[in-house]
């Protein structure tokens, strides 16, 4: 009897820690889902059916894999991501880095604002008041808020976003042919195909993920004694990810492709269901837009805040207060309202910025990580928790494909 009353207190203190370490990993694999990927996912399943379903095992692996050693990192040496490349890669070479990843968050964080407006839109509220309501509640919910507070709201948002497999399961998916095409991956050589694969593996893993989560593991105070529970959020996250992106390339694949319907972002896929789905399916579609768009919102700029602010050296944090980070506090302010601003004006090029910006993830992801995996395999820097084989293997071939698609994606034009 005491053996049994001893194994149900450590499963019950097992489950009690976990719980008050989960998030870093939950909300950093479910803001991936953000009106940008909603977007890159719908046009993925309304052009090519279910064929680009196969990408996502490939990014679920490299994502769990790339994730691990994010939190690894943060654990072991307390510092973000941002902090250890301008130590170990010089100031130059984190500026011009930067500036980048700089580019693609500003435009990712336009997408998120372009996701609030057209999914309100479908509930007929103009983006005039949509956009700068939610601008101004997200901006008093981080400048004003704690971790902990935005933490737990993060975490309801996590879960909404799986209202996106009843908006699939009404599309009544044809499942055979879903298996089929995981089986039996399809490939096309083209720069339409490949700008599609590398948007779908640059907003599955994107770059800013990797500076998020590595700053939100810090922000925590997990320890090492913690490692075990961490990675449990980080799979359950990773999971969650790709289950709402199969979900939303199945939606739009067994209604849209199937009746040859054509979109350019995601609040055409939730107004092209209602007629082929039911008015539910597409009001399902449109809050589940709203509710990533808001989540990415927040996070996005936030997380560039912190990224940027680690690699010059100022302080960042949201327990922090103004004066205490002034540098943190005005760049995350200043992405905002221009993210903002853009999608005020009348007939911005959305679409192009949408997509163009999952693709620039794509092309930025393998500096990136050439920059982790050199740092997590440096024993002054990791001591013993530096990478096993597995780990560098899975890294460097990730690296390697990503660097031939975005060539071949340069380059393909010119011999058509």
């Amino acid at each position: 009897m005491v053996g049994i009353k001893s194994a149900r207190k450590n499963i019950f203190r097992n489950i009690a820690i976990f719980f008050a370490i989960l998030g870093p990993g939950i909300i950093t694999g479910s803001v991936d889902n953000d009106a940008g990927g909603i977007t890159t996912y719908s046009v993925a399943g309304a052009l090519y059916g279910y064929k680009l379903l196969w990408t996502l095992i490939p990014a679920f692996i490299v994502l769990i894999v790339i994730q691990e050693m994010n939190a690894r990192m943060g654990i072991v040496t307390g510092k973000g991501l941002a902090d250890l490349i301008r130590e170990n890669a010089g100031v130059k070479v984190t500026f011009f880095i930067f500036v980048g990843l700089l580019l693609a968050d500003i435009g990712n964080t336009t997408t998120e604002f372009a996701g609030v407006a057209g999914s309100m839109e479908v509930f007929s509220v103009s983006k005039y008041i949509s956009v700068p309501i939610v601008g101004v509640l997200v901006w008093i919910l981080v400048v004003k808020g704690t971790y902990k507070v935005a933490e737990r709201i993060f975490l309801v948002f996590s879960v909404a976003l799986l209202m996106y497999v009843i908006s699939a399961l009404m599309g009544h998916p044809h499942w055979t042919e879903i298996g089929h095409s995981i089986a039996h991956p399809h490939m096309e050589y083209n720069s339409k195909y490949l700008m599609m694969v590398i948007g779908i593996i640059g907003t599955t893993i994107a770059p800013w993920m990797q500076f998020y989560m590595q700053s939100s593991v810090i922000e925590k105070g997990l320890k090492m004694k913690d490692y075990k529970y961490t990675i449990v959020d980080i799979v359950v996250g990773c999971i969650a990810t790709v289950v709402v992106a199969f979900f939303i390339i199945i939606a739009c694949a067994s209604t849209l492709n199937v009746h040859g319907a054509t979109i350019n972002e995601a609040k055409d896929a939730a107004l092209a269901l209602k007629p082929l789905a039911g008015n539910l399916s597409s009001a399902v579609f449109a809050f589940g837009l709203f509710v990533a768009s808001v989540f990415s919102a927040t996070i996005l700029p936030l997380a560039t805040a912190f990224y940027v602010c680690e690699a010059f050296g100022f302080e960042a944090g949201i327990d922090k207060k103004w004066d205490e980070a002034p540098e943190f506090y005005w760049l995350y302010t200043g992405i905002l309202i221009s993210s903002a601003l853009i999608i005020l004006i009348p007939n911005a090029p959305l679409i192009q910025i949408t997509l163009w910006s999952q693709v620039l993830n794509g092309m930025l992801l393998p500096v990136v990580l050439v920059c982790m995996i050199l740092i997590v395999n440096n024993k002054k820097i990791m001591g013993q928790h530096i990478n096993k084989p597995i780990n560098n293997i899975i890294g460097w071939t990730t690296i390697v494909i990503l660097v031939a698609l975005s060539g071949l994606l340069m380059f393909l034009p010119l011999f058509s």
